[in-house]
């Protein structure tokens, strides 16, 4: 066997066969205009996701870029939803009704003003706490009891400065640098939560 069939053979093992156990959304907007902005800390985790695991989310479904892959074991559906923050649950509901595949097993990785950058929180459920894309989720699903990630992207510089504003403005070079850490740490969390090992991604990695 040549060296390109040990890689042919290799990728073949790495993809999933079957239908995905998993959906993994990552959260953002799409377009150059919003590339390392705060509220596109979702995409940035999925990118470094897929270059980590030498995969490429760029295949158009569910109004959304996505990818298969095995993770630890676990078939997964890689989502970065093309519909704009504020429907991804248009996005995320066609996936979950196509596969039938259930909330509690969705794990969705977004921005979080309230923690710096560089840090993260798991969380197991909970309300949208103001975030317009987990509300559009909520909404769509009917359910609150899904996994996330919250990537902080750090708070407001002023208290009179519009929310809007400041979630779509661009890291810092200093903050993209800690935003590597908290992606990577994600990367980390992503493989237990597959395998429901929850309490101790948290225990590991929660800010």
């Amino acid at each position: 066997m040549g060296i390109m069939d040990i890689f042919a053979q290799l990728e073949q093992e790495r993809k999933p066969a079957g239908k995905p156990e998993w959906i993994i959304a990552g959260l953002g907007n799409p377009g150059l205009v919003y590339e390392k902005t705060r509220h596109n800390a979702g995409f940035m985790t999925m990118d470094y996701l897929a270059k980590k695991e030498n995969t490429e989310i760029n295949r158009m479904k569910f109004k959304s870029y996505c990818a298969d892959l095995t993770l630890e074991g676990r078939r997964c559906l890689l989502l970065k939803p093309q519909t704009y923050m504020n429907n991804s649950g248009e996005a995320l509901v066609q996936a979950m009704q196509f596969y039938k595949i259930d909330i509690s097993h969705v794990i969705i990785i977004f921005d979080d003003i309230s923690l710096a950058p560089g840090k993260l929180r798991i969380r197991r459920k909970g309300s949208a706490g103001g975030h317009n894309g987990i509300k559009s989720i909520i909404e769509l699903t009917g359910s609150e009891d899904f996994a996330r990630i919250k990537l902080g992207v750090g708070q407001k510089p002023n208290k009179n400065m519009n929310l809007a504003d400041w979630v779509l403005s661009k890291f810092t070079e200093q903050e993209l640098e800690a935003m590597q850490t908290s992606c990577a740490n994600a990367c980390e969390a992503l493989k237990l939560l597959v395998n429901d090992k929850t309490e101790q991604a948290m225990n590991l990695y929660n800010a």
